[in-house]
């Protein structure tokens, strides 16, 4: 088992910013890509931002330009740095982590962090 631990949420005034962190610890293998989504009260959990193991990005449309992903393999940590935040940030932001063990590939997710932005 792998455990995610996310952390760096919060409330921010809109034009603000935040910095959300994962921490990847347990049965970790070689991890493939890690993200963050997000779920916005009554909505469906949506990717944000992904990163590869070869260091490719992608990004939602929504944040392209604000956000930035990142990571720290050495660490098992993958950061979200969040720019010129807006209320329609406001969500619970989750980390997702896929590996590959022997025989199969696994996916992780962490338990979420709030990020609410106040208009």
């Amino acid at each position: 088992q792998v455990q995610l631990v996310e952390s760096g949420g919060g409330l921010v005034q809109a034009g603000g910013s935040l910095t959300l962190s994962c921490v990847a610890s347990g049965y970790i293998f070689k991890v493939n890509d890690m993200a963050w989504y997000r779920q916005a009260p009554g909505k469906q959990r949506v990717l944000v931002a992904l990163e590869t193991v070869g260091g490719t990005t992608h990004y939602a449309d929504s944040v392209k330009g604000r956000f930035s992903i990142s990571r720290d393999n050495a660490k098992n940590t993958v950061y979200l740095q969040m720019n010129s935040l807006k209320p329609e940030d406001t969500a619970v932001y989750y980390c997702n982590l896929e590996q590959s063990t022997v025989s199969e590939r696994q996916e992780y997710w962490g338990q979420g962090t709030q990020v609410t932005v106040s208009s």
